[in-house]
């Protein structure tokens, strides 16, 4: 880790503790000046960090920030395991290293400088508040193997949040997550390789897990985060989790394909049995919802009866 982040930290450990802390403490137990102190908490700022000073108080966190401990994420997970705490995207940085990656290795950064979302959509990255996640995968037979992957990971994904206690949780197809009807996480699965041989994905997964107001205002649509629940998930241990459920999942949907998930997609679907709207580009499409096929196309029920759709994006309002 670089002095720059390391002594960042050690300055959001010392405000962690809920309490205001003063700028003459900081410098005493980091063994810097007060203006460096200074320096320090106004960069943390530019990386999304809430951070209340107030004379003759001193400083305290706005909100909650949970990091990552990169030794016990090493330690914890059996294959590779990249750990930043800032990058442009961890997406990118395993693209630029499908050459050199194995099957389950991951990447995870604290801060996104350029986080993306699906539909070139970005994705808001501050530092520490959100959990940022890609893991490498590959499928010898190209393509059309991973067809319907997405939906795997949001089942995966809806999983391991539920065993940290996460209720009113769900899916809207082809794979957000949604928290109380708003949105809590995205996927995000590019690849590269050849149609009918070996394939690489990066599985991207971003978890909102404590927005702050000044952050959220970037964001264009309903969303929701992990800060009203009783007890906050350890995100190193949601990583381990996460990383560890997903490849299981992947596994299986290797050995036995989509419909292996199909009851926990349903069980999971927030629009299954409900009107919707299904807008491709200038059109759209009404119908009843009746899950998913073996391919992961939508299930539309519609007046000239059930049609599958592979594309589009359903509307959060009902028809």
């Amino acid at each position: 880790m670089s002095d720059h982040w390391g002594r960042k930290r050690q300055i959001l450990a010392l405000l962690s503790s809920g309490q205001f802390v003063s700028g003459e403490q900081l410098a005493t137990e980091l063994g810097i000046s007060r203006a460096a102190v200074n320096k320090h908490i106004d960069v943390l700022e530019t990386y999304g960090v809430s951070i209340y000073s107030v004379k003759g108080r001193g400083y305290k966190l706005a909100h909650a920030i949970s990091l990552i401990d990169p030794v016990r994420l090493v330690q914890s997970i059996e294959d590779r395991c990249f750990y930043f705490d800032e990058i442009p995207s961890t997406n990118a940085f395993m693209l630029s290293h499908t050459s050199e990656l194995k099957r389950g290795d991951v990447c995870v950064a604290e801060y996104q400088s350029a986080g993306r979302g699906r539909r070139g959509r970005t994705w808001v990255s501050p530092y520490g508040h959100h959990l940022y996640f890609s893991q490498f995968w590959s499928f010898p037979q190209g393509m059309a193997q991973a067809m319907g992957l997405s939906l795997v990971v949001a089942c995966t994904l809806v999983e391991v949040l539920k065993s940290y206690g996460v209720e009113n949780i769900g899916v809207k197809w082809p794979n957000d997550i949604y928290l109380n009807h708003k949105k809590l996480a995205g996927i995000l699965i590019e690849m590269s390789g050849q149609a009918d041989s070996e394939c690489q994905l990066i599985i991207g997964i971003g978890v909102n897990m404590a927005m702050s107001e000044e952050q959220a205002k970037g964001i264009d649509q309903p969303w929701s985060d992990l800060s009203t629940l009783a007890t906050m998930p350890d995100k190193t241990d949601l990583v381990i989790a996460l990383q560890k459920q997903l490849k299981r999942d992947i596994q299986l949907f290797e050995r036995e394909g989509l419909a292996a998930f199909k009851a926990r997609w349903q069980e999971a679907d927030l629009f299954y049995g409900k009107e919707i709207r299904l807008l491709m580009g200038e059109n759209h499409v009404d119908g009843i919802c009746r899950g998913v096929d073996e391919q992961g196309a939508v299930l539309l029920e519609t007046a000239d009866g059930i049609q599958a759709f592979i594309g589009g994006e359903i509307s959060l309002r009902a028809r």
